[in-house]
């Protein structure tokens, strides 16, 4: 029982010193544990993927204007010419009618006064809003720079920026939570190793969220086509000497 707990005292102060990373795929924090005789050590085990969104979101919006003597009807038929050249530019490109979705115009009009109060002018304006909803991610920034093109043409428009997501999560976490959970494994294991001590069986296991952010950036998920996704489990392992 002395041996033990000297193997105990040692190898605490080795775990407890050390919260490194190896070989840059895991991180540990490995704490030692002595319970009612049995000894544990605990460590976080790391695991990353890059991965390619799946599908993309992109909004154009574009308006038509007219002064005072603005024929309303004849401003709706410019709204909808612009809005059916930008439609016919996106099919162009290779969205289906089931990815573009058309939003309701949108009626403006303002009305300009003089300092006395009385009325001097007024403008009128039609605002629309073409959506696009794909996963067919590599096609929407072609698209957009023909889009883009379109203002050559006397088409007033917003290209916004579109955002990207990674939905097939499902797809790749088992394999991230074994990776995780075998690095865990490496870190406890150098860290015993030291004392001539041996990582044993698992006791428990602690899954993290996991967390899906633009490659290259600290936080943010929509900007970016290509994603880091990261997990941390906490992994407690028998130790045996």
């Amino acid at each position: 029982m002395k041996n033990i707990n000297m193997m105990a005292v040692v190898l605490a102060a080795g775990l407890l010193g050390a919260g490194i990373a190896t070989s840059g795929y895991f991180i540990s924090s490995t704490i030692y544990k002595s319970n009612i005789g049995i000894n544990t050590a605990e460590a976080k085990g790391l695991a990353e993927r890059r991965v390619t969104s799946n599908r993309a979101n992109w909004e154009i919006s574009f308006n038509v204007n007219a002064g005072a003597n603005v024929v309303i009807k004849n401003l709706y038929a410019r709204f909808e010419d612009h809005q059916k050249i930008i439609i016919d530019e996106l099919k162009k490109a290779g969205f289906s009618d089931d990815e573009i979705t058309i939003g309701a115009a949108d009626y403006y009009g303002r009305v300009f006064r003089d300092d006395n109060q009385q009325i001097v002018d007024r403008s009128y304006s039609l605002t629309g809003l073409v959506s696009i909803a794909t996963t067919n991610v590599p096609l929407v920034a072609k698209a957009r720079v023909n889009v883009g093109k379109l203002i050559a043409q006397g088409i007033s428009l917003d290209n916004r920026s579109p955002t990207y997501q990674f939905t097939n999560l499902n797809a790749i976490k088992p394999e991230m939570l074994k990776e995780a959970t075998e690095n865990a494994r490496i870190a406890a294991a150098t860290f015993a190793e030291n004392v001539g001590a041996k990582v044993g069986g698992i006791r428990s296991a602690r899954q993290g969220g996991f967390n899906i952010t633009d490659a290259g950036a600290e936080y943010g998920d929509r900007n970016k086509i290509e994603k880091n996704v990261r997990v941390v489990t906490t992994v407690t392992f028998y130790i045996e000497n």
